[in-house]
Formats: structure tokens, sequence, C-alpha cells
């Protein structure tokens, strides 16, 4: 049988090995209010692709910024660009910013863990037990649905140039398919040397410039750039 103590101690070494898995700090600038200033900037210097791009930034650092959607969709609907709706599970979701949902995740993933391993070694407190592993499942499924909602940003891109040639092949020679306006918004679906193959809102691929497009989710190495 397992002591109170023994179940604190395992208790606060699950919690140390959790704090390994947090993000890091955001460096100077990364933040929602630098990167919301940073694209109303972009935006009265007539630059809209690079606005958005600020724009989608700082909303998944801060969801539900009532200021960063409005921006955002003032600037797509001044271009004619359709705006992607938010169904009422996507708002109830994404109710904090990504750090604060991965430590949700990991203390509901802790409850979970020791109160299976409780329910194997302490035959007293069930009540106990179960409302840990309520808990943690409640904390661990916010935070797995959040994921799926974002998992689309993480291949999104934002056009940063205006009209943007789409190829059939990824080579920078021959007639366009297509041609993306700036601020349109895809889906970055392969790559190949310095281009990517893109998906439109409507279906249609092709491949783009690198030089044309830029991610939503910024690689740390990128985050000084638009």
């Amino acid at each position: 049988m397992i002591s109170r103590a023994q179940l604190a101690a395992l208790l606060i070494a699950l919690m140390l090995v959790g704090c390994q898995a947090r993000a890091e700090p955001a460096e100077a600038g990364y933040s929602a209010a630098g990167l919301y200033n940073l694209a109303n900037s972009y935006a009265r210097a007539g630059k809209p692709g690079l606005a958005v791009l600020n724009y989608e930034r700082a909303s998944l650092l801060a969801p539900n910024d009532s200021d960063v959607e409005a921006n955002l969709r003032y600037v797509r609907d001044s271009l004619r660009l359709a705006s992607p709706p938010r169904n009422w599970f996507d708002r109830a979701v994404r109710v904090a910013s990504p750090m604060v949902l991965s430590w949700m995740g990991v203390i509901g993933l802790s409850l979970l863990g020791i109160s299976l391993l409780a329910g194997r070694m302490v035959s007293r407190h069930r009540w106990l037990r179960l409302a840990a592993a309520a808990v943690g499942l409640a904390l661990a499924g916010v935070t797995v649905a959040n994921g799926v909602f974002l998992w689309p940003k993480l291949h999104a891109g934002v056009v940063i140039t205006g009209a943007t040639p789409v190829r059939a092949a990824p080579v920078p020679m021959g007639d366009a398919l297509f041609v993306l306006p700036e601020a349109e918004t895809v889906r970055m679906v392969a790559e190949h040397e310095s281009f990517v193959l893109v998906r439109t809102r409507t279906g249609r691929m092709g491949w783009v410039s690198r030089a044309n497009l830029a991610p939503v989710v910024a690689a740390k190495s990128d985050r000084g750039s638009p």
C-alpha cells in the first residue's frame, strides 16, 4: 500500500516531468500584442498580405481577441476575400493561448496517470480517484479538441505578394495555371526546393514560389522576419 507522502511525491515528480514539455517563453516582440501592432503597421503601409499574416499569427496567441479578429476581417473584406467562418464549438474550445492549453493537457494526463496508479495501490478514497480521473479527462479533452481545430493552421500559408502565379510544376517558367491575390490564405500540401504545392479554398492546386508565401505558424528561426 502506498502512503499519502509517497503519493504526493509521485504527483510532484510527474508534474516536474511535465514541465519539460512546456513551450519555451516567446522571445521579445513575438507576442499577440507585438504581432497585432506589426499587422496594423503593414495595413497602414498598404501591405495587406503581411498584415493578414501577422493578424493570423496574433490570433493563434490570442484566439478570442476581438480587436485582432475585427481588423483581420476588415482587411480581408476590403480585398473582397472570404473570411473562414468560426462556429460556436471552435470559439468554445479556443479559450486560451497554446501555452495555457499545453499546460492543461500536461496536468490532465498527470491526473489520469495518478488516478490509475492510485487505483492499483490504494483501496480507499475511490470517489477522489474518480474525481481526479474526470478532471484529467476534461482537461485533456479540451486540449485535444483545440489541437483538432488548430491542425489546419499548421499547414496554412498567406500570399504576401500581389498577383502570385501558380504553376503546374515547381519551376520558374511556363504559363501560370491561375493567379492568387495578395493576402489569400491557402493550404500548404508539399514542398520542393524553392516551391510549395498549395491548395486554395476552392480546391485548385499548383506550385507557388516560397518567396511569395509565408506560413502562419512561423518557425522559431523565422520569427524575426515577416
